[in-house]
C-alpha cells in the first residue's frame, strides 16, 4: 500500500485498506496545482527523488518547491527564523507513539493558514485519527509514488469542493493622489519577499494604472485581455497574463493607454477574482479612486480592506463616507484599515491624526510620514521602498503592514490553528 487512506466506519483498530490506493490511478485528469510554496523534509533517499520527480512534473509548474535532507526537528529549526510556506512535507521513521511529542517544536512555529502532510513508516488506524484530529492534512505511509504525492497535494489545493486557497486585499484611496497605488505596491512586494508567499498584484486601474512603472515592467499583455475576454480566462490564460517581478510576485499590469473606454458592469472583474483566488495564496488588488458598481462589488468581496488617506478635511469627509456605506456592504465583516499617508507634508495645514481617526471612530493601521525625496527615488527608478532604503522607517512600517494584513505573528510566537492545534492536544495531557 503505497499511500494511507481509511474507511472509518467501524469500531476495529485496524486500518481499512481500500482496493485501490491514492494515487495509485491515472494523474493525467489533476489540473496543474496553484501557485503555492511547499517545503520538503526527507529522511530517506527515496523519498527525496519521489519529491524530486515530482517537481519536474508539468502540474508542478507554477509551484516554488524546495527539498532539504532533514528530520521534523531540522524543519522546526528553520521555521523558527523564517515563515512556514503553504505546504510542509515531513517524512519521519518516528513511533506512533512519540509522533505528537516529535511535532510539537514545530507546532509552535507554524503559520495558521500551513498544511502539513507527513510521510510515515507505520500503517496505523489510531495514529492516523490522532493526526487528522490535530490538523495535519494527510499521513501516507512508505514507500509513497509520485502519484499518490501528487494526488496528496491536489486533494488539498485542488479540490473544487475545499475552500478557496487565496485570500485577496483590496487597497482604495479616499481621494485621488493619496498613495494607495503606491502602497499597494510595496505591500504587494513585501508580502511576497517577507513570507516568500506567491503573490499576485493585479492593477484595475486600466487607463491610469503605475504598477507597471513602479515595478519597471512593460508586459505586452494583462488586465484589460483578463477582463475583455472573459470566456478564455482558465489557469492557463492567466499564467500567460502575468509578468514576473520577482521570485514569488507576479504582476497583472493595467495597459495605462487610453485609447477606448473602460466601462464595465457589477460583475465584470469576478472572472478574474474568483480564478486568482483559487490559484494564489494572496492577491493585492490595486482599485482606482472611483465609485461605481464595480468597485462596489470589488470592494464588497474581498477579504480584507485597506483606505488610503491624507489628513485633510477632504479625505476625512471621503473615508467617512466609505467606512459608512462598507459597514452597509459587509455587515459581518471588521472594518477597512485606515493608512494616513503623506503626514507632516511643509506648510499643508492638517488636521491632527488623533483628531482624524477619532472623528472615523477608527484606529489607523499606520501612519506614513511624508518623505518626497525617499518615494520620489523608488518611483523614478522603478523599485520599492525597501528596496531603495530598507533602513528607511518607512520600510519597517510597510513591513509591519505585510504581517497586519496577512494575519501574521513574529516567526517565534507559537500560532494557533492547523498544526499548532497540535500544542493544545499535549498541553491537555
Amino acid at each position: 500500500m503505497s499511500a494511507i487512506d481509511y474507511k472509518i466506519d467501524g469500531m476495529g483498530s485496524e486500518p481499512a485498506r481500500l482496493a485501490e490506493p491514492v494515487g495509485s490511478q491515472d494523474v493525467e485528469h489533476l489540473r496543474p496545482l496553484p501557485r503555492i510554496s511547499i517545503h520538503a523534509f526527507c529522511e530517506s533517499e527515496s523519498v527525496l527523488r519521489t519529491l524530486e520527480r515530482c517537481g519536474q512534473d508539468r502540474r508542478m509548474g507554477k509551484v516554488n518547491l524546495r527539498i532539504n535532507s532533514g528530520t521534523i526537528a531540522a524543519a522546526a529549526n528553520m521555521f523558527a527564523t523564517t515563515p512556514t510556506p503553504n505546504l510542509i512535507i515531513l517524512e519521519t521513521a518516528v513511533e506512533p507513539k512519540a509522533m505528537m511529542d516529535e511535532l510539537a517544536p514545530l507546532a509552535a512555529v507554524c503559520d495558521p493558514s500551513t498544511k502539513v502532510i507527513i510521510i510515515g513508516r507505520y500503517n496505523d488506524i489510531g495514529l492516523y485519527r490522532e493526526l487528522i484530529r490535530n490538523g495535519i492534512s494527510e499521513y501516507m505511509v512508505a514507500p509513497v509514488a509520485m502519484p499518490d504525492i501528487l494526488s496528496a497535494i491536489a486533494a488539498i489545493f485542488v479540490d473544487p469542493e475545499a475552500a478557496p486557497l487565496g485570500r485577496s486585499i483590496a487597497f482604495i484611496g479616499a481621494k485621488g493622489g493619496v498613495g494607495s497605488s503606491t502602497l499597494a505596491h510595496n505591500c504587494a512586494w513585501g508580502i511576497s519577499h517577507l513570507f516568500s508567499t506567491e503573490t499576485v498584484l493585479a492593477d484595475l486601474d486600466l487607463p491610469y494604472g503605475t504598477a507597471n512603472i513602479n515595478f519597471d515592467q512593460d508586459p505586452p499583455q494583462g488586465m484589460s485581455e483578463a477582463v475583455f475576454s472573459p470566456e478564455r480566462l482558465d489557469e492557463v490564460f492567466l499564467d500567460r497574463l502575468l509578468a514576473k517581478c520577482s521570485e514569488h510576485l507576479s504582476l497583472l499590469a493595467a495597459p495605462s493607454m487610453l485609447d477606448r473606454a473602460f466601462d464595465f458592469d457589477a460583475g465584470a472583474f469576478q472572472p478574474l477574482l474568483d480564478i486568482l483566488q483559487r490559484n494564489a495564496p494572496i492577491s493585492v488588488l490595486d482599485v482606482p479612486h472611483a465609485w461605481n458598481d464595480w468597485t462596489r462589488r470589488v470592494l464588497a468581496d474581498a477579504d480584507e480592506l485597506v483606505i488610503t488617506a491624507v489628513p485633510d478635511l477632504a479625505n476625512l469627509r471621503n473615508a467617512k463616507n466609505m467606512l459608512d456605506v462598507l459597514k452597509k456592504l459587509r455587515p459581518n465583516d471588521k472594518p477597512p484599515h485606515l493608512i494616513l499617508n503623506q503626514v507632516g507634508l511643509p506648510k499643508r495645514p492638517e488636521i491632527a491624526t488623533t483628531d482624524f481617526c477619532e472623528s472615523l471612530e477608527i484606529e489607523p493601521a499606520a501612519i506614513i510620514p511624508f518623505d518626497a525625496v525617499l518615494f520620489g527615488t523608488a518611483a523614478n527608478s522603478g523599485r520599492m521602498i525597501a528596496e531603495t532604503d530598507k533602513k528607511a522607517p518607512t520600510a519597517e512600517i510597510i513591513a509591519q503592514l505585510a504581517h497586519l494584513l496577512t494575519g501574521r505573528v513574529t516567526a517565534k510566537k507559537a500560532k494557533r490553528a492547523g498544526l499548532a492545534k497540535v500544542l493544545g492536544k499535549l498541553g491537555r495531557k
